[in-house]
């Protein structure tokens, strides 16, 4: 039997609402917007904004209000977090805010849950406070929000209101193989973050199908992963555009973060060879290149992992180029064979 083809599957965006250097958060606010109206006229299925803390490049550290403000600037696309730290937050007030969103904008919200801090410790202690969750709590964490999320929970003394009774769909996510076993157990979609964290991606793939469980929730396993993708009219370009990446992934590596830096010429004299081999690990599913080069890439990377959705993160300077990233991606699969 054929295997899902690269043409088949939804595709998707991952938005860090990246702040520029030189920029402000409330530009790159109006620039996640722009993307995002731009994807939904294009096709892509969901957007989704991830929660990241105390970082001079990401401005989507209040991520429920960043889904509001997507929702509410788009008609139908599917919006949604990549994703909620869920020990960053009590289950009652997360079930409350999706509550609401769902609310506002029925059918179109999804919540993906993540169980690290998205943070350093500092910044996680700070953000908690006197609470002394951990990741160990995140199971329990998933079963009482779909408890306040679930019609039975009307006659409990602790209500989620809105949030009881919708439909809201949860996403496991992760970058190790005990996320996907904890998908698997509670029979839940699955995203992984090969974007960043490319190493248990292909076993927590195989763990999570293996191990499913069929629930209320899901039938059968839905996995999806995101990759890094960046597409210019040349690969010239492309490689050009990608060094802003480079730059970011190697000041994630030596510890050393600012706002997302313009390209540059050549990275030469930029990185040691050690922080390159280490940013070129993580770059492990990088799709960077004209049309052609990056359809054949991904449809390779499709034809061996079989997802059923592929979502797609680009950290680029310039909003116009990014947005022109999209548009030749959703050509260069519509061409592809």
């Amino acid at each position: 039997m054929a295997g899902k083809r690269l043409q088949d599957i939804p595709l998707s965006v991952l938005d860090l609402a990246p702040i520029t250097e030189g920029s402000t958060a409330g530009q790159s606010f109006k620039n996640s917007l722009a993307l995002a109206q731009r994807a939904e006229a294009l096709g892509y299925n969901r957007y989704w904004l991830a929660e990241h803390h105390n970082m001079d490049s990401v401005a989507s550290s209040a991520t429920v209000l960043l889904i509001g403000h997507i929702a509410g600037g788009t008609k139908t696309i599917r919006v949604g977090s990549g994703g909620i730290m869920l020990p960053n937050h009590a289950p009652l007030i997360v079930a409350e805010q999706f509550g609401t969103l769902e609310s506002l904008y029925p059918g179109r919200i999804d919540l993906g849950l993540g169980r690290a801090p998205g943070t350093d410790q500092a910044t996680a202690a700070a953000l908690r406070r006197n609470r002394m969750e951990t990741v160990e709590d995140f199971p329990n964490d998933i079963m009482a929000l779909q408890r306040y999320f679930s019609a039975e929970n009307s006659t409990a003394r602790v209500r989620a209101i809105p949030g009881e009774g919708l439909d809201i769909p949860i996403w496991i996510l992760g970058s190790s193989t005990d996320s996907a076993r904890l998908a698997a157990m509670f029979g839940l979609p699955y995203a992984f973050a090969s974007h960043f964290a490319p190493t248990q991606f292909l076993m927590a793939l195989d763990i999570y199908r293996k191990n499913f469980r069929p629930s209320a929730y899901l039938d059968a396993p839905y996995a999806m992963a995101c990759v890094n993708v960046i597409v210019g009219d040349t690969t010239e370009e492309a490689e050009y555009l990608s060094t802003s990446f480079l730059q970011l992934a190697r000041g994630i590596v030596t510890g050393q973060r600012r706002p997302l830096p313009p390209p540059v010429p050549s990275m030469d004299g930029l990185w040691t060879g050690q922080e390159q081999a280490a940013v070129y690990h993580m770059m492990q599913y990088a799709f960077i290149g004209d049309k052609e080069k990056v359809a054949q890439g991904l449809t390779g990377f499709q034809a061996h992992t079989q997802l059923d959705e592929i979502m797609v993160t680009s950290h680029m300077y310039d909003i116009n180029k990014r947005i022109r990233s999209y548009e030749l991606l959703k050509d260069a699969i519509l061409a592809a064979e």
